[in-house]
């Protein structure tokens, strides 16, 4: 059983965090370094963008956590240190800084940055802003959220209470993102953290697993981003029996993190650069889960389609298209789409083909802030999530002056 709790990544035992400016960002009111801290040693597990061009920190992280531990996580946002010539020199001075202040191994640390790919990246103001950062240390999970931001507009955190053998366990996340995001991750920073006693191999398996139906299944303009990750730290201090097998108490968890995984992606996805809706593509009636998964993609990703929900307008004749070029096995003669949002539900098109319905009434359903997309494919019982957002004028004022 399932209970949203407060505290976002301080919600589990032994967590504190923090957030400050230390100077990469020129706006002083901008919090540009977080970190995320464990009283004790963790189960760490990560997962990667999938471009060839990768940030670092990454490469660093990888390293660092190899061994499935972690005690600490870093990041600074307004520079995503990425195709620097000394790249990855600063990211292990920032893991070897921030162990010598919290007096914990350098190898312990998981390190991450977000922000503008190819400019230089000073360590001075992270070497200046280390000690107020740990010294601030508490439950301050909105502030490490604020400090991982770059373009976004709303904080993203959440924690839920769940329960394992008995013992009472907490898990909670926070995420950055809101351009350069697209299935196989893209540019966002997702931190997870739970008191729930896990191995660092099944925690690794969880998350794996876990992004096939979460993080991969979000787009907000197609472009996979050199920096994302999403980490999980899990410290045990719930004293629950370890998790080290498959089961009822790992299924457990991996229903608490797809709680928290999902409830992320949401909020990246309608948190895409210039957005005004966050769209929900569902897909049922297919052959398998790849195929639903496929279409389910192509429709979140279409510019057209997202144009059109822009401007309110029930343009079914996108989503057709979408699905067409997809590339999955669909038998377009059985497709029918419709459209839901608190406004209530319009179908608009059947077995391939359009019907009549009320322009005004799919105008009010389509002018809400969240929108469904519904779609059934009549082939068989697959059936997949995807989330993306609206496609506005602000999007292209935004990245068209994005370094400047």
């Amino acid at each position: 059983m399932l209970k949203q709790i407060k505290g976002g990544v301080c919600a589990a035992k032994g967590f504190t965090a923090n957030g400050v400016h230390c100077g990469i960002r020129k706006n002083k009111t901008k919090r540009d370094l977080a970190l995320i801290y464990s009283e004790k040693i963790a189960s760490a597990a990560a997962t990667y963008t999938t471009n060839l061009v990768k940030g670092a920190p990454l490469t660093v992280t990888k390293n660092n956590i190899a061994d499935g531990k972690a005690q600490a996580v870093i990041c600074n946002s307004g520079n995503a240190n990425t195709c620097n010539a000394n790249g990855i020199e600063i990211a292990e001075k920032t893991c070897e800084l921030l162990a010598n202040a919290l007096k914990i191994d350098k190898k312990d640390v998981v390190v991450a940055s977000t922000g503008v790919i190819g400019q230089p990246l000073d360590i001075t103001p992270i070497q200046k802003g280390i000690p107020e950062l740990v010294a601030g240390l508490g439950d301050y999970s909105h502030l490490a959220c604020e400090g991982i931001m770059t373009t976004d507009v709303k904080p993203k955190e959440i924690a839920f209470e769940f329960f394992i053998g008995g013992k009472t366990c907490r898990i909670g996340g926070i995420a950055k993102g809101s351009g350069m995001i697209h299935p196989n991750m893209a540019t966002m920073l997702v931190f997870v953290t739970t008191d729930c006693a896990i191995s660092s191999a099944m925690l690794q398996k969880a998350l794996s697993a876990d992004i096939q139906d979460s993080f991969n299944m979000i787009s907000v303009d197609g472009d996979t981003s050199t920096n994302d990750m999403v980490s999980v730290l899990a410290n045990g201090m719930a004293e629950n029996a370890e998790i080290t097998t498959e089961g009822a108490d790992y299924d457990a968890f991996c229903e608490a993190l797809n709680a928290v995984t999902t409830y992320l992606c949401r909020g990246i996805a309608g948190d895409g650069e210039g957005a005004t809706k966050l769209l929900e593509c569902k897909v049922c009636g297919a052959k398998d889960t790849a195929a639903a998964k496929t279409v389910a993609k192509s429709v979140v990703c279409s510019s057209l389609l997202k144009a059109a929900m822009f401007g309110a307008d029930a343009n079914w004749g996108r989503v057709l298209c979408a699905i067409g070029y997809s590339g999955a096995d669909v038998d377009v003669n059985k497709v029918g789409v419709a459209f839901r949002s608190n406004k209530g539900v319009i179908v608009v098109c059947e077995n391939g083909a359009g019907i009549d319905f009320s322009e005004e009434k799919a105008k009010e359903v389509l002018m809400e802030s969240e929108i469904e997309i519904l779609i059934t494919l009549g082939d068989g019982d697959g059936k997949a999530t995807a989330w993306g957002c609206d496609l506005t004028y602000e999007y292209v004022k935004i990245n068209g002056d994005y370094r400047t």
